[in-house]
């Protein structure tokens, strides 16, 4: 089985971030179960609100393209949300509103996307852990031809956990180790 190419991914830019510790956390499990991790920090890619007349007027940001090619390149990504509202963060939809688009007619629909795997993780300091902004994204990854991961996993009670950006709880760190292990045998099987 070949080993996965994976962007691990936050849906959250701020420092301190609970959903950027448990991705910090899932990265280091991919990487020990045989996968190739690229970690992106959104910080890096500086995008605007999408808006199709800016797309038309100046086509895709740089920081766009770059982003997208990193998504292309990849067999799946581990994404973790903070919960906004009941769905994922604006954050992270801007990125994917951008990363969906074609640079060219003859790029094939949502380039980006298709045929990838995800797996969906969430931290939040309340009891259901960020679990109703991951049935959110759920919904908008399949619908971009995303197969996700049967298995979310959201951290309750996550500023418990956490400290200093790093998960300090044994439960919870084998919890999301075992996950991603699970994971990126999946995304290799997707992959091969």
């Amino acid at each position: 089985m070949p080993s996965p190419k994976l962007i691990a991914l936050s849906g959250s830019a701020r420092r301190g971030s609970l959903n950027r510790a448990v991705l910090a956390t899932a990265a280091i499990a991919a990487s020990s179960a045989g996968a190739e991790i690229t970690l992106v920090d959104l910080n890096d890619y500086q995008l605007p609100l999408f808006n199709q007349d800016l797309e038309d007027a100046d086509g895709m940001p740089d920081a766009a393209k770059r982003l997208k090619a990193l998504f292309r390149a990849a067999d799946g990504f581990i994404l973790a949300s903070p919960e906004h509202n009941s769905s994922y963060s604006a954050l992270l939809k801007n990125t994917i509103d951008w990363c969906s688009r074609a640079e060219s007619d003859d790029e094939p629909s949502l380039a980006a996307f298709v045929g990838k795997s995800a797996l969906l993780l969430a931290a939040s300091p309340g009891p259901l852990g960020g679990l109703r902004g991951l049935f959110a994204l759920r919904g908008l990854l399949q619908n971009l031809r995303v197969t996700v991961h049967p298995e979310i996993l959201a951290v309750s009670s996550a500023h418990e956990v956490i400290t200093d950006g790093v998960v300090t709880d044994a439960k919870w760190t084998r919890k999301i180790g075992d996950l991603v292990k699970d994971y990126v045998g999946f995304a290799g099987k997707l992959a091969g």
